[in-house]
C-alpha cells in the first residue's frame, strides 16, 4: 500500500491478446528528427556551396553589369536630387528679391503720392494755362475689342 491507501498498479502487465506496440521513447523520437533535418540542412546548405564555386564567366559579367547598371542609376538620382535641391534654393532667393522690389516699388509709389500737391496743380491749369474740366457732352467712350492696346495713329471711331 501506499500513502495514499491504493495499491501500484504494475506497469509491465498488459490485458488483452493483442501484442504491444513499442514505441521509442520521446527524445529518441525527436533525435531522429533532428537527425533527418541536418541532414536536409546540410544537403541544402552544401548545394547553394556548390552552386556558388560554380559562378561561370556569363554569370560574373551579367553581375557586374547589373551592379554597374545600379551604380550609374544612383549617381544620376543623387545629382538630379543636387540640382534641385540648388534650383529650390534660388527660387526661394530669387522670390526674396521680389519681395524686397515690390517692397521698394510700394514705398517709391507712396512717397510719389505724397510729393504731389494736387491742389497746386489744379490752380496752375486753371489760372495760369486756362484749362477747364470737359462737359458730359464732350466726352467720348468706346470699346475697342480688336486688341488689348490703342494705337494712336488710329482714328477715333464716330458714334
Amino acid at each position: 500500500m501506499t500513502a495514499r491507501g491504493k495499491s501500484p498498479v504494475r506497469q509491465d502487465y498488459i490485458y488483452g491478446n493483442t501484442a504491444r506496440v513499442i514505441q521509442p521513447a520521446r527524445g529518441e523520437r525527436n533525435h531522429k528528427q533532428k537527425t533527418v533535418r541536418r541532414k536536409v540542412v546540410s544537403y541544402n546548405v552544401w548545394r547553394n556551396q556548390e552552386k556558388a564555386l560554380h559562378m561561370n564567366f556569363p554569370y560574373v559579367l551579367m553581375l557586374t553589369l547589373a551592379a554597374f547598371c545600379v551604380l550609374v542609376i544612383c549617381v544620376n538620382y543623387l545629382q538630379i536630387q543636387s540640382t534641385i535641391t540648388a534650383r529650390l534654393a534660388n527660387i526661394e532667393k530669387l522670390e526674396k528679391n521680389v519681395e524686397q522690389l515690390k517692397a521698394e516699388n510700394d514705398a517709391m509709389e507712396t512717397r510719389i503720392n505724397t510729393s504731389i500737391d494736387l491742389d497746386y496743380i489744379y490752380k496752375v491749369a486753371t489760372e495760369e494755362l486756362g484749362m477747364v474740366y470737359a462737359n458730359r457732352d464732350q466726352v467720348l467712350l468706346y470699346d475697342k475689342t480688336e486688341s488689348e492696346y490703342v494705337r494712336q495713329d488710329e482714328d477715333i471711331p464716330t458714334q
